[in-house]
């Protein structure tokens, strides 16, 4: 007689979602009334709220939240499929996965330096452009290649990565407007970021269930027309003014300029280890969860994880807000210590699904008020004119580890998810070290390069 054996589906509490949403709406709007750091002087609230001001603020807002949705849709259905149309293994997964790394590691690189010297709204619209490219070529061919879809989808998210917060702080520099005013662009940046990718989950799913591969609401069509309407708006927004320069004469004052502060070469470590970490959470959060043949609904876990980002980025405006008396490194040194020891205790011993997706809500929400706070940051160390290179190069080395992790650990099977967590978590105290010695060194205000 055999024994049948009922496996019960680990549902997340729908009262969560209304949690996160409330928690969103209160930490926004109680802000102005608890802040003790409220505006200085009536010139001050008129230079942050004029209508000018706000109708740039909103443009580039829109543009990055309609470009986060063209990322976040791939996202989605990228790993769809991989798995389902094309019928690949999970070693022929990652292969593919580190083919589209080492493209970003190789020529993604340097794509900042050139951005910084061509012009951030041409490379804006480059991005466009592969993701145009990729749902062109995935509507028309019988058999569409993933690898040159991976490549390509690479390479566009490492534009995605720096090319539209350089350009909103580079014409945000033009317009004279004031450096306090990027605080609340900074977070609502994350924020609209993660609210665009649920939005983008929500679309593909739906694409997916109602629509096949050539009809009208299939995920190619969409990103195609979505990839459309960006390089419309993208060639409205603003226009942009040529490079003074020649690209040979800014490398060269790009690697001067690099190479005589030692508080960059931090800066760029700390962002380094971050974007490790998070590439090693989003590709390790789902088999963790479903290790031992756990069963649970991961589509609604993953728009909870990017609401508790959400949730983090509002926290930003309280962290400058006077209410703690603390420096932009001090912040970040707490918060890359708090986010390395959620870390660790993923990566120590297994634990049941509840305790995991917590845990996994609290990384992300400490990665909320990481990203804007980092973007403060490096608008107070490096000039505009190297915003996109610095962060481009720093991506250098965590494209490495994430390499070196899905050819160890996804290929090779020689390291376990637990140890690429544990490298995760020492890439966050690493983060942490840094902004203490950038603490140690002081600051130095800088001036325009071009300037000097």
């Amino acid at each position: 007689m055999g024994v049948v054996i009922d496996t019960e589906v680990w549902e997340l509490n729908p009262y969560v979602f209304l949690c996160i949403f409330v928690a969103c709406f209160l930490s926004i709007f109680a802000f102005p009334h608890f802040s003790t750091k409220t505006t200085s002087s009536h010139s001050d609230h008129s230079a942050v709220s004029s209508s000018c001001f706000l109708h740039f603020q909103r443009k580039f807002l829109f543009l990055y939240s309609l470009s986060s949705v063209l990322e976040g849709l791939w996202l989605v259905n990228g790993e769809y499929e991989m798995m389902n149309s094309s019928g690949m293994t999970k070693e022929q997964i990652v292969m593919v996965l580190s083919a589209g790394c080492l493209a970003s590691l190789l020529l993604a690189t340097f794509f900042g330096i050139f951005s910084d010297a061509l012009g951030h709204k041409k490379f804006c619209l480059l991005f466009s452009i592969l993701h145009l490219i990729i749902g062109v070529w995935n509507t028309l061919a019988s058999h569409p290649t993933i690898w040159l879809a991976s490549i390509c989808l690479s390479l566009a998210s490492s534009i995605f990565s720096f090319s539209f917060e350089t350009w909103i702080v580079v014409e945000h520099d033009k317009q004279g407007y004031r450096q306090d005013a990027l605080n609340d662009t900074f977070w609502l940046l994350s924020f609209l970021e993660s609210a665009s990718m649920i939005g983008s989950q929500i679309l593909a799913n739906w694409a997916l269930r109602h629509g096949s591969k050539k009809s009208f609401v299939s995920p190619s069509i969409m990103s195609v027309l979505l990839a459309l309407v960006n390089i419309i708006f993208t060639i409205k927004t603003s226009t942009e003014a040529p490079s003074k320069g020649k690209l040979k004469e800014h490398r060269k004052a790009f690697f001067a300029y690099i190479s005589s502060d030692k508080r960059i070469w931090f800066l760029g470590c700390a962002q380094a280890c971050l974007h490790f970490s998070v590439a090693v959470f989003w590709i390790l959060w789902a088999p963790t969860l479903v290790a031992d043949g756990r069963d649970l609904h991961l589509g609604l876990i993953y728009p909870c994880l990017l609401g508790s980002r959400m949730l983090g980025s509002t926290a930003f405006p309280w962290s400058l807000s006077g209410l703690l008396s603390l420096r932009i490194e001090d912040c970040l040194l707490y918060e890359f210590i708090s986010a390395g020891v959620v870390v660790s205790i993923i990566a120590y011993d297994y634990q049941e699904i509840g305790v995991y997706v917590a845990l996994f809500c609290l990384f992300q929400a400490v990665v909320g008020l990481i990203l804007p706070t980092l973007a403060r940051l490096r608008s107070m160390y490096v000039p505009n004119e190297f915003r996109a290179g610095m962060e481009s190069l720093s991506l250098a080395p965590a494209n490495a580890a994430i390499l070196c992790v899905l050819i160890q650990g996804g290929i090779h099977k020689r390291i376990n998810n637990s140890t690429i967590f544990v490298l995760a978590a020492l890439g966050l105290f690493l983060a942490a070290g840094c902004m203490h010695m950038l603490k140690r060194l002081g600051k130095q205000p800088h001036q325009n390069w071009h300037k000097q």
